[in-house]
């Protein structure tokens, strides 16, 4: 199970998630993305005006069509951009501790770190760790009330679809990029069996049930895409930083992994780099080069249960 802060646009946008106990997201990629990248069993908290609201866990998912024209959220105009967005993706919640923190707190530090190094949200969500979970589930009370039921007339649901081609047709097919890359293989190592075997490939005798495994982390020096870590650390932190590339990988982006192995220090343990293509030209001694397929046929729509049963992590 995971844990997500979920970035609410509005506070008239927040009244309404928690009125109902519903989360919803964009009919764009990072939309897409974010229900993709959180599943059913994982913990979400709000976060608006650089406070945490309330700890939820996602109970049910589910992509409506038409949803511009129906409640609860009125579409949304981007000043930026002068686009209009409409909510499609949405999760619905089981309400479980009633509470609103600042992130600022040091049980906060993980998320906290992570925006202020992005010089503010910038995103649908942030993962978090399991120790800031573990503080959130003992802030404020037991959620004691009743969410309200929303008031729907008939819908029909779709699943969103990805493939490796610029005809699309969003929110139902969107085309295959890196974030839905990086949110497949983070799921794919969740798993003890698939993180296992990678510690196998690293060479690494490590107990996977002892590790946690985290996107996107902001550092001083970028953005690393999934971080492996030690869940409860004892004396020590062992990490494993991994970039993910959706195709080539050019000698930018070794310099970029090495400057995050140097900015987590000797904790860090391995640097990996999984793509689907490395040219002969490209080495490195300290960094492991692998490689992410999938058994799926891209050329075609494919969903992100499909492209996760399907992807499998290889050596070069």
């Amino acid at each position: 199970m995971a844990y997500f802060f979920v970035a609410i646009s509005t506070r008239e946008n927040l009244k309404i998630c928690k009125r109902y106990a519903l989360a919803g997201f964009t009919n764009n990629i990072n939309g897409v993305w974010a229900f993709s990248d959180i599943t059913e069993g994982d913990f979400i908290s709000f976060l608006y005006g650089a406070k945490a609201h309330n700890l939820y866990q996602v109970k049910e998912k589910e992509a409506i069509k038409d949803a511009e024209k129906l409640p609860p959220w009125k579409p949304l105009t981007f000043k930026e951009s002068g686009k209009t967005y409409y909510f499609p993706f949405r999760l619905y919640l089981e309400p479980i501790r009633k509470f609103e923190e600042s992130v600022v707190r040091s049980e906060f530090a993980y998320i906290a770190e992570n925006l202020l190094l992005r010089g503010g949200y910038r995103k649908t969500h942030f993962q978090a760790d399991q120790t800031t979970l573990q503080n959130a589930s003992q802030m404020g009370e037991i959620y004691r009330e009743e969410a309200d039921t929303l008031d729907m007339p008939s819908y029909e649901t779709f699943t969103p679809r990805f493939i490796r081609s610029r005809k699309v047709n969003p929110p139902e097919i969107f085309q295959f990029r890196e974030i839905i890359l990086q949110s497949l293989l983070r799921q794919h190592l969740s798993q003890k069996k698939k993180l296992k075997e990678l510690f196998e490939v690293l060479g690494l005798n490590f107990n996977p049930e002892e590790f946690e495994i985290l996107g996107e982390k902001a550092l001083p020096e970028g953005h690393l895409d999934i971080l492996i870590k030690d869940s409860n650390p004892v004396g020590r932190s062992r990490k494993i930083v991994i970039e993910v590339k959706l195709n080539n990988v050019s000698q930018e982006d070794i310099k970029q992994l090495k400057n995050y192995m140097r900015e987590l220090g000797e904790e860090c343990i391995a640097g990996v780099m999984i793509s689907d293509r490395i040219s002969k030209k490209i080495h490195s001694p300290d960094i492991h080069f692998l490689r992410h397929t999938f058994d799926a046929n891209l050329k075609k729509p494919c969903t992100f249960e499909e492209l996760l049963d399907s992807i499998a992590i290889t050596k070069h």
